[in-house]
């Protein structure tokens, strides 16, 4: 029972979220759930010192389940409303449309694309009286000069709001709440930047952007080019990009997730430092996953996105290890109703946020009940564990990935299988190539000779599996109420299996 009420309230307040996402009536409308919430409960309270056999006790049972539900539903909406978008009569919106100049400091890893670099900003001097200095934009500028997180920098530009844009298949994206949720409200296009001063963030996060900083260019000093950039993503997050043309191909044979270091990699990388120190007893090896976990997010900056990617891989780590899948589900749900009453608003507006989610629910409740049909694959190399782990991740976020893209990738699986086992020893031999090179590029060699290796087979089964015509193919109508009705049926069917 207790498990059952730990559901409702969790589920109750992601379900405020979900609905106060779409639809605004107001405070008062969260009030009255709570109030609807307490008259229910005094009720309740009546009746329970009337209580005379099982079934009426069944029957207040489903009166206090109701209860907990209301009130969980009304807080959800309640907390979404306190933290809010806010895209709206926000103190910049009278200078929308006008050149402006400003001072503003560079708050977050610059994102370096294929033509530009794009700077998250806070305004530090706006020139404005009584004008609030919490308000972000994003500006695309050129490559160079080169800026990085912690620079305060002068701005002169036209100041415009991010508009939501439609696909060529007709998927609209809330492109302004995507960037709401982190406090984004403008945007500027190539305005003219000039640097002013350093050292304006937080001293810890400066000093990490900094060590990943000399750790690509060593890597980069060694390595050539789309190869230093595939590893610069796999082991620190570099965000910088692959081209339009190496992506897409990453795209199509459903590979995307390892460009960037996503929970799924670090779960990998986790299992492989398990496997490792597997002779030793089973906590000192999970410990030592755990502590690759962390260094992995520390080095990376430690930026929201990539703490929660650490949460999920920690868990899923844990429920391996344990083996108590039950447990783990709840923490997973514990970790996630967490994560929503910080920033309520990565429900919807975070991709990254359900793609996590959704994969991390699969490897920990799934791949158990996966395994048992692949026992004729063997252990070694640890093909088993990859090709469920796959299967499992592959189930759970395709109906996301369907709705909200539409790309269906035919060689998922295969080119997963085939790539995935490799990418720990990618990562390990490339993180000691860097290390390594802080010390002597000549010491570094060998290490980056096997790295490189690596890297090019990586590559050469991208490009193999899709130049092939059946590769992938898109799906231009998929409807929400589909992708929900298919989660649905999931999770009857896991709730079936459990009661079995």
């Amino acid at each position: 029972m207790q498990k059952d009420f730990f559901y409702v309230v969790l589920g109750g307040f992601a379900g405020g979220i979900f609905f106060r996402s779409f639809f605004d009536f107001g405070v008062s409308f969260s009030w009255l759930f709570i109030f609807l919430g307490i008259i229910l409960f005094f009720f309740y309270l009546l009746k329970i010192k009337k209580r005379e056999n099982h079934e009426r006790a069944v029957s207040l049972e489903k009166i206090l389940f109701l209860v907990i539900l209301l009130m969980s539903v009304g807080l959800g909406m309640m907390r979404f409303d306190a933290v809010g978008l806010d895209k709206d009569n926000l103190a910049l919106d009278k200078l929308v449309g006008e050149k402006v100049k400003m001072k503003a400091i560079v708050v977050d890893e610059p994102d370096v694309r294929e033509n530009n670099t794009r700077l998250i900003i806070k305004f530090s001097d706006l020139g404005l009286e009584n004008t609030p200095l919490n308000e972000k934009a994003i500006i695309t500028t050129g490559h160079y000069p080169k800026f990085k997180y912690g620079d305060e920098i002068n701005i002169f530009g036209e100041l415009k709001k991010p508009k939501n844009f439609v696909s060529d298949d007709n998927r609209e994206f809330d492109y302004i709440s995507y960037l709401a949720k982190d406090r984004i409200y403008y945007q500027m296009f190539y305005p003219e930047v000039n640097y002013l001063s350093s050292g304006n963030g937080n001293f810890i996060k400066e000093k990490l952007f900094e060590v990943k900083t000399a750790f690509l260019f060593q890597i980069k000093k060694i390595i050539p080019e789309p190869h230093s950039s595939l590893l610069g993503g796999l082991v620190v997050g570099a965000k910088e990009s692959l081209g339009k043309e190496l992506q897409e191909d990453f795209r199509k044979t459903g590979l995307i997730h390892i460009v960037v270091l996503s929970g799924y990699n670090l779960t990998i990388v986790a299992e492989f430092m398990m496997g490792l120190f597997s002779f030793l007893p089973i906590v000192f090896s999970t410990l030592l996953g755990a502590v690759s976990i962390i260094l992995f997010a520390i080095m990376t900056g430690a930026s929201a996105t990539i703490v929660r990617a650490s949460v999920m891989a920690l868990l899923v780590m844990l429920a391996h290890s344990t083996g108590r899948v039950n447990q783990m589900t709840r923490t997973l749900f514990l970790a996630g109703f967490l994560m929503l009453l910080h920033n309520p608003n990565i429900l919807i507006f975070d991709p990254s946020f359900q793609l996590s989610f959704m994969a991390t629910f699969g490897l920990i409740v799934l791949s158990p009940r996966v395994k048992k049909y692949f026992e004729f694959i063997p252990e070694k190399f640890n093909l088993r564990e990859s090709l469920v782990a796959v299967i499992s991740t592959q189930i759970f976020v395709l109906p996301l990935i369907l709705y909200m893209m539409g790309d269906f990738s035919v060689v998922s699986i295969p080119v997963n299988l085939l790539v995935l086992m490799f990418i720990p020893l990618t990562m390990l031999l490339g993180f000691l190539t860097g290390i390594f090179g802080f010390i002597s590029s000549f010491l570094a060699i060998p290490f980056a000779y096997a790295t490189y290796g690596l890297l090019t087979y990586e590559l050469k089964i991208v490009d193999i599996f899709a130049s092939l015509p059946f590769s992938s193919f898109h799906i231009s109508y998929f409807p929400a109420w589909l992708m929900v009705s298919i989660y649905g049926i999931y999770f009857i069917w896991l709730l079936r299996k459990k009661v079995e």
